[in-house]
């Protein structure tokens, strides 16, 4: 199981990906907004989403879980 956590703090300006999808290595999971800026969060390997721990418009700080992918 992996954690994406976060890599610096912002809003959760959308989500990509939906619990069950098939996601690969690299591929963009999140985006956050931070100082006007889209930071896309991309997956660090190949899976499955088995949890979204945030919904878009929550605040995250860095280090916070993401998605859950096994």
């Amino acid at each position: 199981m992996t954690q994406i956590k976060a890599n610096m703090a912002g809003n959760v300006w959308k989500i990509v990906v939906s619990k069950g999808d098939t996601v690969t290595e690299d591929q963009d999971v999140v985006i956050l907004e931070s100082m006007k800026m889209e930071i896309p969060i991309a997956a660090d390997e190949e899976g499955i989403v088995k949890e979204l721990s945030v919904n878009e418009g929550d605040f995250v700080n860095e280090g916070d879980v993401l998605v859950i992918i096994e």
